[in-house]
């Protein structure tokens, strides 16, 4: 069984990518689903991220203010520092019990772990490979300004507030182009399971 990392720019198409793998049949844990699970209130992210950044990115009702914490870590880099080393650790946790009963479950020939900082993280040294989900940064940019409502600055500074698409490029294993079509994108997955004997198990 392969442990399978897969990561990209922010709006480069993982999600796309992660839906066709699913579709194809292939087990995905989605780092940003389980992030978003464990900030709800009361939950380990949340405890972790009320201690180190306080009440005031905090909603009346408890709930995190993502809005705010997000404006704040995608301008300041030492506090995006700061909520990575906190965060991090915990959500690979909880993404390894997954994974394990996963593994126990299903024994699958490959499961897809999708983390967005995965090398930033340092993830990818116990991946057996890493996919990138590869879009020009101009394509980023308008795509992230379109998708969260963002003007052209701020989707520049969120583009670049992670290593930059070509740098993960040069260090993947393989490269999904996802700059063209669905049907592009569909195809390069299929031929690399292939290629890995996916489809045959």
């Amino acid at each position: 069984m392969k442990v399978i990392g897969l990561t990209g720019g922010i709006a480069s198409g993982k999600s796309t990518v992660s839906g066709i793998l699913r579709e194809l049949g292939i087990p995905v844990i989605d780092a940003d689903s389980v992030y978003e699970r464990l900030s709800r209130k009361g939950n380990r992210v949340w405890q972790a991220v009320y201690l180190a950044f306080g009440e005031e990115y905090f909603l009346p009702d408890g709930e995190m203010n993502r809005k705010k914490l997000g404006a704040l870590v995608f301008s300041d880099s030492q506090s995006r520092e700061k909520l990575n080393k906190i965060t991090h650790p915990i959500v690979k946790d909880e993404m390894l019990l997954i994974l394990d009963q996963i593994i126990r479950e299903q024994q699958p020939p490959l499961v897809v772990m999708d983390v967005p900082l995965l090398f930033e993280s340092g993830w990818n040294d116990w991946m057996d490979e890493v996919w990138v989900v590869y879009a020009p940064e101009e394509m980023q940019v308008e795509r992230l300004s379109t998708r969260n409502g963002l003007t052209r600055e701020e989707a520049f500074l969120r583009v670049k507030s992670q290593m930059s698409i070509e740098e993960k490029r040069k260090l993947a294993d393989r490269v999904i182009d996802n700059s063209l079509s669905i049907d592009y994108t569909k195809r390069q997955i299929e031929r690399i399971l292939e290629e890995l004997k996916v489809s045959e198990e």
